[in-house]
Parts: C-alpha cells; sequence; structure tokens
C-alpha cells in the first residue's frame, strides 16, 4: 500500500520535434527512458550529463528516479526534451526551485527549429552551382 502513495511529479519536456513525458519519483537518481536504462538508450555519457543538468542546479540528483516516454526527432533532441521535462517536473515537486531552475535556463524552450527549404535552392540556403556557360 506504500506504493500508492508515493509522490509523482510530472513534466512535459520539448526540443525541435522531440517530446517527453516525464515522472520524478522520490527514489535514488536512476533514469529510464522508454523502458530502458538512460546511458543505454542515449549511449553517450555527454547526453546524460546534459539531461541532468536541473538535478545538478537545484542539488536534487539522488532524491529522484527518472521515469520519461520520449517520441520524435534524434537522440540530440530528445536529450533536450528530457531535460526540459525534468526541470517542469521539478517546479511541480517543489516551488522553491523556479528561482534556480530559471537563472540556469533550463525552464526556457529551445525555440530553435529546421529552416525549411525554399524552391529553386537545394536545402534552405544552398545554391545550385554556378555556371557562367
Amino acid at each position: 500500500m506504500a506504493d500508492n502513495t508515493k509522490a509523482v511529479y510530472r513534466g512535459t519536456g520539448r526540443r525541435k520535434t522531440s517530446v517527453a513525458r516525464v515522472m520524478l519519483i522520490p527514489g535514488t537518481g536512476v533514469i529510464t527512458v522508454n523502458g530502458r536504462p538512460g546511458i543505454e538508450y542515449f549511449g553517450r555519457e555527454a547526453l546524460i550529463t546534459f539531461v541532468q543538468a536541473p538535478f545538478k542546479t537545484t542539488e536534487t540528483s539522488d532524491r529522484f528516479d527518472v521515469i520519461a516516454k520520449i517520441h520524435g526527432g534524434g537522440i540530440s533532441g530528445q536529450a533536450g526534451a528530457l531535460r526540459h521535462g525534468i526541470a517542469r517536473a521539478l517546479l511541480d515537486a517543489g516551488e522553491e526551485y523556479r528561482g534556480e531552475l530559471k537563472r540556469a535556463g533550463h525552464l526556457r524552450r529551445d525555440p530553435r527549429m529546421v529552416e525549411r527549404k525554399k524552391y529553386g535552392l537545394k536545402k534552405a540556403r544552398k545554391r545550385p552551382q554556378f555556371s557562367k556557360r
């Protein structure tokens, strides 16, 4: 019965075309993404460090377990979405973290998106090769 009374904090993070639905559960700092351990899912230690930044900012690294469902985009965008979702879930856990997270820039969604391809060009800005004759 103790498991049903555990607090669950939720947050949704977005980055490029990735969306992360995050649940924080009081625990020891284990990150699970789509049913797999975080390091196995992302494959790079740098991305795991990037994802853990909100915990380091608020000094709550070993207080919460992360369970996340992520879809869309590539692994870098997914890591950014997870980081954003963790920051929002920490706000749900305690409003006292708002100042620290805001100063560190974790609550702001990264607005950068892929620029669209224009007609007459090969990509968004790449032009066809110029031929004088």
